[in-house]
């Protein structure tokens, strides 16, 4: 669909938003590059242009406060261009104040369109100041023309005020947007109006396309075994005849061996062909995969600049209010990025370049006494780096004192004294993202109250992203945003817990090592080891998530080291007491964190696995964030560290830590209760089939209705649980079977469903269902009491 197609769908108003939003970023450009050209000529065309389209899109929606303040602006842009006005930087501030209205202007007509805009004093006051500027300094009113459709009245500030009520019924002509002569107008590059949603589902089909398309690489794989098999059949007959060619056998015999030779070679030469055209097949249908799941991904990106266009004029403002001069370079702008992560992106940047003019550029003055140029410089550079986005902000500032910043540290009681000495610069830099930490002596309405950078360094933490700061005194300081491509794709490292995948995100992982037992030490009952002179403290990933442990014992024990970033006070007065007892341990403040050692049961791999969110109904899946498929299509589990951290702390917290040395034989010789879940959802099936083993029950599953009644003919189980909207054969179907079976009657059925209409369960009753529950059972106990019930604990 053509973005034609879509903004039928609009409204007057919605469109005339959309239109002043597109000029109103031309303006903010044109409007900043005017302070740094002395001929700003092609400037000033587009300025003119983009206020001429705002009045005429006002016009007709009769917004007549935009059609005053778009025409005034008009006026002024072309005194400028005539050199009857000499731009000044109060000006262009007074011009800011007006595009910034405009907007307001357009975002009410949508939001608020009760909203009088004649009464509001700031839009008068702005249009009299901006007129004012232009007839003092213009022998002659400017006159402006109107669209070709709209006549050629002259419109200004006589112009009535009061806004019309009446709405128009003829369609939105075209409006005058005709770009710079040098910027051919761009039609490749439509805009679709997709949800996120579509998005997401397009994203999901896309990986599963590409697991199904590996899928045919055994398979050809295995007619190739089975082409060299029939090689070795044909060279078996080949010598037989041969054989028997020189014996004395019956006429017939001799036929009928020469037809079964002429018919093995028939055979092999068809599953040749056959399986060399396979082989093509699977490679243009394992290209063609790749190419539909880049292109999906692409769909979700999105360039820089997007997001970045209010910058400029953010720093030229805050420059300005604090009597600076700053320059800002942007380099990297057309480099894309996930739209989700871009649209997370603008409040921590904005906090750092904030931070940057405020604390980090010196005033004109300052920098001059230095040997500096008047005026600061802040570079921001996005790229993509190893699979990574990367994002720096460097300023040539003051930059930090380190020393200053260790004692306020001390003075602050993070650490006391003589562990200060003992930091190294990168630790010193993680305490500036510490929650109400400031560098600050005074506390204004742009800084000193340290929430910026906390709040810059928490978002980029929950995107998975990492923030790190570097100072060089007197010459500035850069700040690094280290983020994922896209939240569509991660990469994972593959671990197996009780037999289980699980998968978690590597920007969330510290370190993965391999721990000797004689290594763990122990303290006030908490398992510890030291890793670059910093305690991890230690927990075993079958007790956190409530798993059955492992049958073997071994000497060596995969671990991943994460951490909860933000303790960073309880981490200190731990690294106190570890040092008090130990003069030679030196504390390590690595990103102000606790850190945890999650014991696994072996390590699988990294893979990049795409994102499947958890269906909604079912809410928040404790220490789950959402789910994947692996290359051969089986269901993985993405855990959610956030969360998983959180139960770490208050297993930890509540004293009733599992030894980890001790041996696990004993329930290798547990007896298990068997349940067959039956459900066509993976998210469901999986979440069911999780919470059972968490429970301690041995559980199978199937993915339909057809499928569950094979497999509980030929299995033996003491549960079955299913759904009732399933291809092939729905539960209700499945229930009736299996209690009309004279020996399966015996087995009790639990329907969990979606529907909560009393019919349906009156219906799922009838056909002999033990249970009818809802899904949303999965949040409290109902579905395990009903289990109890009916085949008691396990």
């Amino acid at each position: 669909m053509s973005s034609e197609t879509n903004l039928t769908n609009l409204s007057l108003l919605e469109l005339f938003n959309m239109e002043v939003k597109t000029q109103v970023a031309l303006l903010n450009n044109n409007l900043l590059a005017l302070e740094n050209k002395p001929e700003p000529t092609e400037e000033l065309t587009a300025l003119m242009r983009a206020a001429h389209s705002i009045k005429g899109a006002a016009k007709i929606v009769q917004v007549d406060a935009a059609v005053s303040l778009a025409h005034v602006m008009e006026d002024y842009f072309v005194a400028v261009q005539e050199g009857t006005i000499t731009l000044n930087a109060a000006h262009v501030d007074v011009l800011l104040q007006a595009v910034d209205i405009l907007l307001q202007i357009a975002d009410d007509c949508v939001n608020q369109p009760e909203v009088q805009f004649a009464e509001d004093e700031r839009i008068t006051s702005l249009v009299k100041a901006i007129a004012e500027n232009a007839r003092m300094s213009s022998p002659c009113r400017v006159k402006t023309q109107m669209p070709s459709n709209l006549g050629n009245e002259e419109v200004g500030n006589e112009d009535v005020w009061t806004r019309g009520q009446k709405k128009l019924e003829f369609p939105i002509p075209p409006l005058s947007q005709s770009p710079p002569p040098e910027q051919p107008t761009i039609t490749q590059n439509r805009v679709v109006r997709v949800g996120a949603d579509n998005l997401n589902r397009l994203m999901g089909l896309a990986g599963e396309s590409l697991v199904e398309a590996k899928w045919l690489e055994p398979f050809a794989d295995s007619l190739l075994e089975l082409k060299h098999r029939q090689t070795d059949l044909f060279s078996l007959l080949e010598n037989l005849q041969d054989l028997l060619r020189n014996s004395h056998l019956d006429q017939q015999i001799q036929e009928q061996l020469s037809v079964a030779h002429q018919t093995a070679n028939e055979c092999r030469q068809i599953l040749s062909d056959r399986h060399n055209e396979l082989e093509i097949f699977s490679q243009r249908c394992a290209n063609l995969a790749e190419r539909l799941y880049r292109q999906a991904i692409t769909t979700h990106m999105r360039p820089f600049t997007d997001a970045g266009l209010e910058f400029p004029r953010l720093v030229r403002d805050l420059a300005r209010q604090l009597g600076k001069r700053v320059n800002l370079e942007i380099v990297g702008k057309s480099t894309l990025i996930d739209r989700d992560i871009l649209e997370r992106l603008k409040a921590p940047l904005t906090h750092i370049l904030r931070n940057a003019i405020d604390h980090g550029i010196e005033s004109p003055q300052e920098r001059l006494a230095v040997g500096k140029p008047e005026a600061g410089n802040i570079s921001l550079e996005v790229t993509h780096h190893a699979g990574m986005l990367l994002i720096t902000v460097t300023d040539d500032g003051r930059g930090i004192d380190l020393e200053f910043l260790r004692q306020e540290v001390v003075r602050k009681q993070l650490t006391n004294k003589k562990m200060a000495t003992h930091l190294t610069e990168a630790e010193l830099m993680q305490f500036l993202f510490l929650p109400g930490f400031s560098t600050a002596t005074t506390v204004t309405e742009i800084s000193g109250r340290g929430v910026g950078l906390d709040v810059a360094y928490n978002t980029l933490r929950e995107i998975g992203g990492s923030l790190r700061a570097v100072s060089k005194p007197e010459h500035g300081i850069t700040f690094s945003l280290q983020l994922p491509l896209t939240l569509s794709v991660i990469r994972t490292l593959l671990v197996e817990i009780s037999g289980e995948p699980y998968a978690f995100a590597i920007s969330r992982i510290e370190r993965v090592v391999m721990l000797s037992k004689s290594d763990i030490l122990l303290s006030e009952n908490q398992h510890f080891f030291i890793l670059d002179d910093c305690p991890v403290l230690l927990i075993s990933g079958h007790q956190v998530l409530d798993l059955p442990s492992p049958a073997e014992n071994s000497e060596l024990l995969p671990v991943i080291v994460i951490s909860d970033r933000s303790s960073s006070h309880s981490q200190a007065r731990r690294n106190t007491q570890l040092q008090e007892a130990n003069p030679n341990f030196r504390v390590e403040m690595n990103n102000h964190s606790s850190h945890y050692g999650l014991i696994v049961d072996r390590f699988l791999g990294e893979y990049s696995l795409v994102v499947r969110p958890l269906d909604p109904r079912l809410g928040k899946v404790p220490n789950i964030s959402a789910a994947a498929l692996l290359e051969d299509g089986s269901p993985v589990i993405i855990v959610d560290v956030e969360d998983l951290v959180r139960s770490i702390a208050k297993v930890l917290a509540s004293g009733q830590i599992s030894q980890l040395n001790q041996s696990t034989q004993q329930n290798a010789n547990k007896t298990y209760k068997h349940v067959l879940v039956v459900d066509d959802s993976i998210t469901v099936r999986e979440m069911e089939r999780k919470l059972l083993e968490n429970n301690g029950y041995q559980v199978d599953v199937a993915v339909n209705g057809i499928d569950g009644w094979n497999a509980v003919r030929s299995g033996n189980y003491n549960l079955v649980i299913t759904d009732i909207d399933m291809p092939r054969m729905n539960g209700f179907q499945l229930t009736s079977y299996i209690k009309t079976h004279s020996e399966l009657k015996h087995i009790p059925v639990i329907i969990v469903s979606y529907k909560d209409r009393e019919e349906d369960r009156l219906q799922g009753l009838k056909v002999g269902a033990d249970y009818y529950l809802t899904k949303s059972s999965f949040h409290d106990d109902t579905l395990m009491e009903a289990v109890i019930d009916l085949v008691g604990e396990a």
